[in-house]
């Protein structure tokens, strides 16, 4: 029974990373109310913990997992006396288990990508349509979240209570909006995808450093909101900015999923297939215009994909980019990338400055990326003492035990066992 317990486990983790979205969305749908959405889905999942282990896996998780969501919605409205207009229009709605490929109106019909304009209206702050559509979509917990946005977790569980209280009263309409109110909700939009690809390509904790289902349901509905507004160029840069990304996804991590350094990497088994198409659709985006900080991160990788080994990787170009992406969006994270460019391209003394002053202004406090990359410098500038301790900040910040086991590594090739 206990071996049979532990398959059903991993069964409904995988199957949680996989439908978790789609059944949330599709309950939202269906009740209009978020919070009982996301309660009767966590519901589904706990039952299928019980009855899988009884009954065996259904051949469709998704499926048995939805149905059970959605009548354990019917019975919490059935419940409620003042709910009785929703639960006929819940009856009344066909549990289809995919929705048509588009609506009469020309729009792209899928719950997903109605949930993430839903949650990137332009009455909700910014960073509250991100944070919210990263719970509701991906099922991040409100900690993941909060480590995304180094903001502590009460102070994020406040921000997501206050977004879906706006929603409710605002009367914000579940719904991909018509075309003439597009360009207002893409900034938002765009951020949500971008920062739920993030956490699929580096998740901010756990015990995996990739969690490749995330970075694939962000490509895919970008790859949707691309079809929804054709020949967008920052929709157009963010898709081969992922793509080329994701390329190195096999090479990134070892047999152990030890992280694997860029520099180190068998790039052999970078995906060529998704390189080409994000070069492709990087070269097709429409000129004119200054092109927006999507576009430049894809050029950004642009760079290192078509650098066949790591001496042929042109540093100074990366760092100009880096650059000119730290107008287009300032923020410490783009400085503390720009400190890696310069240290490969003008020497780690330079690099080193700007890190410095990073850790001097206190933006990236808890960020462990700040103190790995002081530490590499100090490392390459022969300052053993200062790069164990800057190593021994970022395994106490790190969010992931790979991290942790990487930069542990690291530490004893310069202190000894």
């Amino acid at each position: 029974m206990a071996g049979a317990s532990g398959h059903v486990e991993a069964v409904v983790e995988a199957v949680f990373r996989e439908e978790w979205g789609r059944i949330v969305a599709s309950l939202i749908a269906t009740t209009g109310d978020w919070d009982l959405a996301e309660e009767c889905a966590q519901d589904a999942f706990a039952r299928a913990l019980q009855v899988w282990v009884r009954d065996g896996v259904p051949a469709r998780p998704g499926a048995w997992l939805t149905t059970t969501a959605r009548n354990r919605a019917v019975d919490v409205l059935r419940r409620r006396a003042n709910e009785t207009v929703k639960l006929q229009q819940t009856l009344l709605l066909s549990p289809a288990e995919e929705p048509p490929a588009r609506e009469a109106s020309g729009g792209i019909a899928d719950d997903r990508l109605r949930l993430i304009f839903t949650c990137c209206h332009p009455a909700l702050p910014l960073e509250a349509r991100v944070a919210l559509t990263l719970r509701t979509l991906a099922g991040l917990t409100t900690a993941e979240i909060a480590r995304a946005f180094l903001v502590s977790e009460p102070a994020m569980a406040q921000r997501l209570v206050r977004a879906k209280r706006k929603i409710h009263k605002a009367r914000i309409p579940y719904r991909v909006p018509p075309a003439s109110l597009l360009p207002e909700r893409l900034t938002g939009v765009l951020a949500v995808l971008y920062l739920l690809f993030n956490e699929g390509y580096t998740a901010s904790c756990g015990p995996d450093l990739v969690r490749p289902e995330l970075s694939a349901e962000a490509i895919r509905l970008t790859r949707l909101l691309a079809a929804l507004m054709p020949g967008e160029p920052e929709t157009m840069g963010l898709v081969a900015l992922m793509l080329l990304q994701d390329s190195r996804r096999a090479a990134r991590t070892d047999d152990s999923g030890t992280p694997v350094p860029l520099a180190e990497q068998d790039r052999d088994r970078w995906n060529r297939a998704a390189i080409s198409e994000g070069l492709r659709i990087l070269a097709s985006i429409p000129g004119g215009d200054q092109p927006g900080p999507y576009q430049v991160q894809a050029q950004l990788a642009a760079c290192h994909a078509r650098a066949i080994q790591p001496e042929d990787t042109d540093w100074a170009a990366i760092a100009r980019l880096y650059a000119e992406l730290a107008v287009l969006a300032p923020s410490p994270v783009v400085e503390l990338n720009r400190a890696v460019a310069v240290g490969m391209a003008d020497g780690p003394a330079a690099g080193l400055a700007i890190a410095d002053d990073l850790a001097v202004r206190g933006q990236l406090a808890g960020y462990h990326l700040l103190p790995a990359v002081r530490a590499d410098l100090l490392r390459r500038l022969d300052r053993p003492a200062e790069a164990a301790q800057a190593y021994r900040a970022a395994i106490d910040q790190a969010g992931t035990e790979p991290e942790r086991y990487y930069l542990k590594r690291r530490l004893a090739e310069i202190t000894g066992p």
